[in-house]
């Protein structure tokens, strides 16, 4: 008797601790990948077979955005829960070394989502690409990351970049330490997977966060030897089945350790396709244009979900979600309390990740390029008001190199998405009252940024004194 009221004390104590394990979680971050560049996407000659029995064994969103066309801005939105101009980041950050320099960043009073998970206990770690700054106030360890192992920006701002000078060495960080310079693009995303792995089972008993922004498919492009040559689509393709590669590491492991019910990993992309380097680029398929832009190709990406047991598998959603929302959803499931002294414009998405809902939780998207407000979509209707725009005519370009971009315009202009995804058809003229009530939000947020806009970090530094890279 004695020994059945033991095993049932102790069966029920694992219960309990068990009902009181908090979530992990894992963001998988790829730079560049486009909304058609994996296989349940429409990919051609690109096998991903971990990406896609992810998406079958979670949510695969068709209306998931980044709420940037580039690479800090979009870092900013997601580590934020802002938009990238309210949290002072509407543009891509350079070397400070580059800019005379001017270190910009985003700003140390940011409370980023590892800070919020840090406040419950979560251990918080960056493997890859962090691009919000490049020195140490604003880098990973001084905004909420216990560990930190990568590149401060973008691969292509170094001596090698084929079409821009003055870069310096690109260097490689652990911690706060610069431990390389220049590096092996072909080890890139193997090295960072490796690190995630390696923290992953060093905090197996308590609750963590791993962020993986890989430096790719943004160029230069890199695949370590186990995939050159493997991909019908050339360099460009290799890189990509070594990211799904990657996303097959980490649920493995979370398998073996028997966390696979406890954590949530994602996987999405800070924007769409560079499309003037041709087959170094990847494609947005239906999308018109890509990075760099406000049309659909710049903004909407892969968006994967999976969290077993926790969330219906198999699901095609269509619903308009944002990486934005993964700060607050995450803060939720967590039992963390979001910042009471700021804007956080991102929404608990869980409702719609157990199918509760299909109704997006933002009235309004927003787009726009740096500062520049070019665009809004409620429901299934996006309004372009006028402006320029970069595109790609005639040849693009291969090997790396990239071709030169054409500028465009357009008149205000009323599309309706679900009905025209590729954004080629104008109705304004059909619907005055929508264009009328979009372009009222419009300016309301417009002037709410103006109003409520955070700063970024800023600090000029002697480049004649040691700066730590």
């Amino acid at each position: 008797m004695r020994v059945w009221i033991a095993i049932g004390l102790l069966l029920g104590g694992a219960v309990i601790a068990a009902a009181e394990a908090k979530t992990n979680f894992v963001v998988i971050f790829a730079d560049d990948l486009a909304y058609a560049d994996l296989g349940l996407y429409g990919a051609e000659g690109i096998d991903t077979p971990h990406l896609d029995q992810m998406a079958n064994e979670g949510i695969r969103f068709t209306s998931f955005y980044s709420m940037a066309n580039a690479c800090s801005p979009a870092r900013a939105a997601l580590l934020t829960g802002s938009h990238p101009i309210r949290a002072g980041i509407p543009n891509v950050l350079g070397p400070h070394k580059r800019n005379g320099g001017r270190a910009d960043g985003l700003h140390p009073n940011e409370v980023t989502l590892a800070e919020v998970l840090k406040a419950e206990g979560y251990a918080t770690a960056c493997f890859g690409k962090w691009h919000l700054g490049d020195i140490p106030e604003f880098m990973p360890l001084n905004q909420g990351f216990d560990e930190y192992y990568g590149i401060p920006y973008s691969n292509d701002m170094w001596p090698k970049h084929p079409t821009a000078t003055g870069y310096p060495d690109l260097p490689v960080y652990n911690g706060t330490q610069v431990v390389e310079w220049n590096p092996d693009m072909d080890t890139l995303t193997t090295r960072f997977t490796e690190k995630a792995v390696d923290f992953i089972r060093r905090n197996r008993e308590r609750p963590f966060f791993v962020y993986l922004p890989h430096p790719m498919p943004h160029v230069p492009l890199g695949a370590s030897e186990k995939f050159r040559g493997k991909s019908e689509r050339g360099l460009f393709g290799d890189v990509i089945m070594e990211i799904d590669w990657s996303a097959g590491q980490i649920i493995a492991t979370l398998n073996e350790l028997g966390l696979d019910e406890n954590t949530m990993v994602v996987f999405t992309s800070d924007n769409g396709p560079w499309l003037s380097y041709g087959d170094h680029a990847g494609s947005a398929g239906p999308l018109r244009e890509g990075k760099g832009t406000t049309w659909d190709g710049g903004h909407r990406v892969p968006g994967i979900v999976r969290w077993p047991g926790q969330i219906p598998a198999g699901q095609v959603v269509d619903t308009a979600v944002t990486a934005m929302d993964l700060y607050p959803t995450f803060a939720a499931i967590a039992g963390a309390a979001l910042p009471a002294d700021r804007a956080i414009d991102g929404k608990d998405i869980l409702p719609v990740l157990r199918g509760e809902t299909a109704e997006s939780p933002h009235e309004f998207l927003y787009f726009y390029v740096q500062s520049e407000f070019q665009a809004i979509r409620q429901g299934p209707w996006k309004l372009h008001l006028p402006h320029v725009y970069r595109s790609i005519e005639g040849e693009p370009g291969s090997g790396g190199m990239p071709a030169p971009y054409v500028q465009k315009e357009t008149p205000l202009a009323l599309f309706n998405l679900e009905s025209d995804i590729g954004e080629q058809r104008d109705v304004s003229g059909a619907h005055p009252d929508i264009v009328d009530r979009l372009q009222a939000a419009a300016d309301a947020f417009i002037e709410e940024m103006k109003r409520d806009a955070r700063p970024a970090g800023r600090k000029q530094i002697d480049l004649g004194a040691s700066t730590g890279g």
